[in-house]
């Protein structure tokens, strides 16, 4: 093996560059699937405008499926909860090191937690919605925890699935009915030192 690598980078010859392994982390992986399930037509997009509809006339429950403490400042009345993400209370050296790391680049701003997948995420579904054949209306934040979750459905079974495009950040008020929480809906993942930056934009009516 040796000998391998003193050839290679002693030879004078040009080496074709061998291809890198894409790393993707298990959420783009899922985000991906779940992306191709909506080109297909496998789950359908439902934008905020018309998720109001899809609810009360097209019968889709809305599932939502946002961190327990990003439900808490802003939730549409009625909605299903079960968390795709759930604070990772690991305190193993290891776990403690991503946590400050995740404290300093992300968290600090961001106000949010570090998490890990819930395993159970599927299987509490289905204590809460055992038939299948339901109409689910999956919604995160953003969209993009959704679009996993919309991939874990599908493989679990359920086949009438809608996704929240843009997630509640695209709302704007009046789409949902009811809603329920100190916070506007589309503001519900701001946290942090962000949260204190958008109080200072909408106390200048830069946003409302």
């Amino acid at each position: 093996m040796a000998i391998q690598v003193n050839y290679l980078h002693t030879s004078t010859f040009p080496h074709p560059k061998q291809p890198i392994p894409h790393r993707s982390s298990t959420f783009q992986l899922r985000a991906v699937s779940g992306q191709q399930l909506i080109q297909s037509g496998a789950v359908k997009a439902i934008p905020p405008k018309e998720a109001a509809t899809a609810i009360n006339s097209d019968g889709y429950t809305l599932l939502d499926i946002r961190p327990e403490w990003e439900r808490e400042k802003a939730r549409v009345s009625g909605s299903l909860h079960v968390p795709l993400f759930v604070e990772d209370k690991d305190n193993s050296p290891l776990t403690l090191l991503k946590k400050w790391v995740h404290f300093g680049y992300i968290g600090a701003w961001t106000g949010q937690n570090f998490t890990m997948i819930n395993d159970d995420f599927v299987g509490s579904v289905e204590k809460d919605v055992p038939d299948k054949d339901t109409k689910l209306l999956v919604a995160c934040g953003e969209g993009l925890r959704s679009l996993m979750a919309t991939s874990k459905l599908y493989k679990g079974g359920y086949r009438n699935l809608g996704w929240l495009t843009g997630g509640f950040n695209r709302t704007t008020d009046g789409d949902f009915p009811a809603v329920e929480g100190p916070e506007k809906l589309q503001y519900a993942a701001v946290g942090g030192a962000s949260y204190f930056f958008l109080q200072v934009l909408i106390l200048l009516q830069v946003v409302k």
